[in-house]
């Protein structure tokens, strides 16, 4: 029965990533906390192993969404260039930041994030009020920096970065679509390193439940990787049907809802 939960997780974090960029995880994540402790994994870990896990299986999801992205010319490979750099600074130190938080505090950071970033969404808080303004590519000391943060907030979150990259390249006045499918391809490596950083630190934890990895719980892993890879084209195919508006309003409601669960 688990193990069947896992797999319907995934095609519905597949279809999330393919149609907002963001890997799935915050769909991911707080559904595996409430796996976990049915299954009487350790309070201690087990919001950790929720992280880690997510952004395996995002490495999977992103795969075949930035396929689907790519052949719609969704992608500015010139953005995920030059932010992939801090990318990977930023999820490798977000890994260790993690490791060293308790996973009760993990949970209600996680929370507080999702319904900030839902906020500055819905509203379009930040965002420069000359209508028609054009895309304009950033410096690349801008997308490095951007790449950083984040990088170590997704890797922190275990997320693909789509919550942080959507609305940031939105800001920049990049078409939803394309920040969407930008976004995407960024959540590739953020999944990768991040992945890798919660294996090492991981490791030598001594709570972790058998068949895990350091931080990846590799039932789940294979569960959800399973399906979300072919769940994922479907979700790039509704991206480019829906109005951009009404794709900021609906990755906006996803948001929040996800937060509140966190910290109520």
């Amino acid at each position: 029965m688990t193990f069947l939960l896992y797999l319907v997780l995934g095609v519905f974090s597949g279809v999330l990533a393919g149609l907002f960029g963001i890997g799935g995880g915050l769909i991911i994540v707080p559904v595996l906390v409430y796996s976990f402790t049915a299954q009487g994994l350790d309070p201690n870990v087990l919001t950790h192993m929720a992280v880690g896990t997510s952004l395996a299986t995002i490495v999977f999801t992103s795969i075949n969404s930035i396929a689907g992205h790519q052949k719609r010319g969704a992608i500015n490979w010139y953005l995920v260039r030059w932010m992939t750099v801090g990318l990977l600074v930023g999820a490798i130190l977000g890994g260790r930041v993690a490791s060293l938080l308790p996973g009760t505090d993990l949970q209600v950071i996680i929370g507080v994030f999702a319904i900030c970033m839902a906020i500055q969404l819905y509203f379009g808080l930040g965002t420069k009020n000359a209508a028609g303004e054009p895309f304009r590519q950033p410096s690349k000391l801008w997308l490095g920096i951007s790449g950083a943060v984040v990088g170590c907030a997704s890797s922190i979150f275990g997320i693909g970065g789509g919550s942080l990259t959507v609305p940031l390249l939105s800001w920049r006045r990049l078409p939803m679509q394309q920040a969407v499918g930008t976004s995407a391809a960024c959540g590739l490596p953020i999944a990768i390193f991040g992945a890798l950083s919660f294996i090492y630190f991981g490791w030598s934890e001594p709570n972790r439940p058998p068949h895990s990895f350091g931080y990846i719980y590799l039932p789940a892993l294979v569960g959800i990787a399973v399906t979300s890879m072919f769940s994922a084209g479907l979700g790039v195919k509704l991206a480019h049907k829906l109005s951009p508006v009404m794709l900021k309003k609906l990755f906006a409601v996803l948001l929040l809802c996800v937060g509140l669960n966190f910290i109520l």
